[in-house]
């Protein structure tokens, strides 16, 4: 089905937040606001006969989270999805995901509903594969105006590359150092608002971004609320949001709740991105078993459950896993909470059931369910024309060769030694351990660096085992520069006990270490007890508290990004080249078609469970 005309964009509201960002004025776009900023009436999509009329309206409220540019079927285990099946056995699902399928899918689910609303958690952009990331998100921007989505929140990797940059997604123009990228064509930004209602100026308290929308159609009123979650900063680069402050989820949500409410507005759902962990990495796992909200756990159930009862729904992510669950809200009534995994590889269905005469969502009727983008559908034509554009455009530096593999390179979600963050962390070594490049002993690399796997199986015409530029890029596509900083055994061992204690003890963040550093993870223990001290090596030698080491790490790290806060201690840091670079040049140097790159044997890390 056809794609349906879009309505003119309304101006969206960005207000500046310190002195590196651009004025409203600058910012603002060129048609004039349909109302007060923040509410708004978004058309719908029209699908379908016009039925509803009645007491009670079925509002279908498509979702989905975490796409991160993937306009292409994301390949290897990014591609993959895992199926409980009913015997409590489970199946691999090969080849899911990439946005000409996801938009088939998504219209051939609008058929029949004429209240159909598409609604996103953020990290729509950021971390990117080449044929998106090497033209700043443009081509994802444009499809998302292709695939109708009606609102968005904001997630961390939305401030990527800072807030200016943001407000050009959002109201357009060309790129303000590279220029146009087509010829003759202006970068049009979102149809859609992106909402971030706890991203505040820290001098004047108001929001970035307009904080709610509202969605309406034939008297049929919803409101959503969008938030990124608090811990923005601490995993962002710092100097891309001078100025803004991250808020409290919470509070944030319930205060502008109460502004719905006061506007008359009583359907409202929060696009969180923020998201939890289920006890299943199956996307149809039921995680209402034993009770409610039993089969999940992470910062989502504490919000979920103290979010005013006034919101119907909580659409989330961050995660990057597949839930469907009901927690129960402040009140002990039961609220939808879901989350379509990352990539595009999913999509959530929720049936919203609107009553006329309270203006309220009816909680009992609330059904959704995750549905699996297959590539069995028809792909949209017009989704294979955007990306053919624009592979067209990328081509001479997306087909460049720069290694050759012997297999598939995994970076499993799972897995706390992945096979991939070894080869980088080794590459990271390699290309700062000179003398003049920084003398680096060891490397460290954050494991939410490592975007994607490396795929033995040729994704063009390149040939299988050939690593092209555009699948380095897509590993790594922050181009984040590499440091090297001098640390003491001691702050080294920190590092290690920050990784599995404090922001990082529910969900911990295991660094890929170089080839001669080692250690036991004992993960039967809690917090920083979870690191066997004594093990720590380094090329057998035990660590020495006292004796001063230098260490490679990416820019992101060595600020203290993901809550390895003693990493900024460091000093005498030196600047090197970028990990992409360091990256395909290890590729180059130690691989060829004759003598293709080995697996890594991912042994560095014993861990004990």
């Amino acid at each position: 089905m056809a794609a349906t005309p879009r309505k003119n964009k309304t101006a969206r509201r960005i207000l500046a937040a310190g002195a590196g960002l651009v004025t409203v004025g600058a910012l603002v776009a060129a048609m004039p606001s349909a109302g007060a900023a923040g509410d708004r009436s978004g058309g719908g999509h029209g699908h379908g006969h016009d039925k509803g009329q009645g007491r009670l309206v079925d509002v279908q409220l498509l979702s989905f989270n975490d796409l991160h540019g993937n306009l292409e079927p994301p390949t290897g285990s990014s591609g993959r999805l895992t199926h409980l099946n009913e015997d409590g056995t489970t199946r691999t699902i090969e080849g899911v995901g990439g946005v000409e399928y996801l938009a088939t899918h998504l219209r051939q689910a609008r058929q029949g509903h004429p209240y159909s609303i598409t609604a996103a958690a953020g990290d729509m952009i950021g971390a990117s594969p080449l044929v998106s990331g090497l033209f700043h998100d443009e081509p994802t921007i444009e499809a998302l105006n292709g695939l109708d989505l009606d609102v968005t929140s904001v997630g961390n990797h939305e401030f990527d590359e800072g807030a200016r940059e943001l407000a050009r997604m959002q109201n357009g123009g060309c790129h303000p150092t590279e220029g146009c990228f087509e010829k003759g064509k202006r970068f049009q930004g979102a149809d859609f608002p992106y909402l971030a209602a706890n991203v505040t100026n820290e001098k004047s308290g108001k929001p970035l971004l307009d904080p709610y929308f509202v969605w309406e159609r034939n008297g049929v009123r919803i409101g959503f609320i969008g938030v990124t979650l608090e811990g923005t900063a601490d995993i962002v680069s710092a100097e891309g949001i001078k100025g803004l402050k991250f808020g409290d989820e919470v509070e944030t949500i319930n205060k502008y709740a109460k502004v719905l409410e006061r506007k008359g507005v009583k359907s409202i759902v929060a696009l969180l991105h923020e998201g939890g962990l289920p006890a299943s990495g199956a996307y149809n796992y039921d995680c209402d078993s034993p009770g409610p909200g039993n089969g999940i756990s992470g910062p989502i159930v504490d919000i979920a459950k103290n979010v005013s009862p006034q919101v119907d729904a909580l659409v989330t992510g961050h995660t990057h896993q597949a839930y469907a669950c009901t927690i129960p809200d402040p009140a002990g009534k039961p609220r939808t909470v879901t989350s379509a995994a990352s990539f595009g590889r999913l999509y959530t269905d929720t049936t919203l059931t609107y009553d006329r005469r309270t203006k309220d969502i009816v909680r009992t009727a609330v059904a959704s369910a995750n549905h699996v983008v297959s590539r069995d559908v028809k792909p949209a034509g017009d989704m294979t024309r955007l990306i053919d554009r624009w592979k067209t455009l990328a081509a001479p530096i997306a087909n460049r060769p720069v290694g050759h593999i012997a297999a598939d390179i995994e970076n499993p979600i799972d897995a706390y030694e992945k096979p991939l963050g070894d080869l980088i962390a080794d590459a990271q070594l390699e290309g700062m351990a000179p003398a003049d490049k920084g003398g680096a002993q060891l490397a460290l690399m954050n494991p939410g660096g490592i975007r994607a796997p490396l795929s033995h199986k040729a994704s063009g015409a390149e040939g299988d085992g050939v690593v092209t530029y555009g699948e380095a890029y897509t590993v790594q596509p922050f181009t984040n520069m590499m440091t090297a900083v001098d640390l003491t055994g001691a702050q080294l061992v920190t590092a290690l006990q920050q990784q599995v204690s404090g922001p990082n003890q529910a969900a911990p963040k295991i660094l890929q270490v170089s080839k001669g550093f080692t250690y036991t993870l004992d993960m039967t223990k809690t917090g920083a007890d979870r690191v066997v001290v004594s093990s720590v090596r380094l090329n057998g030698e035990p660590i020495d508290p006292a004796k001063t080491y230098r260490v490679a790490m990416n820019e992101f790290l060595s600020g203290g990004g993901d809550g390895f806060t003693v990493l900024k201690e460091h000093k005498n840091k030196l600047v090197g080249a970028s990990d992409l670079d360091m990256f395909t040049a290890y590729l180059t140097a130690h691989s060829s078609a004759s003598a293709p790159l080995p697996v890594p044997a991912a042994d560095r890390i014993t861990v004990v469970k």
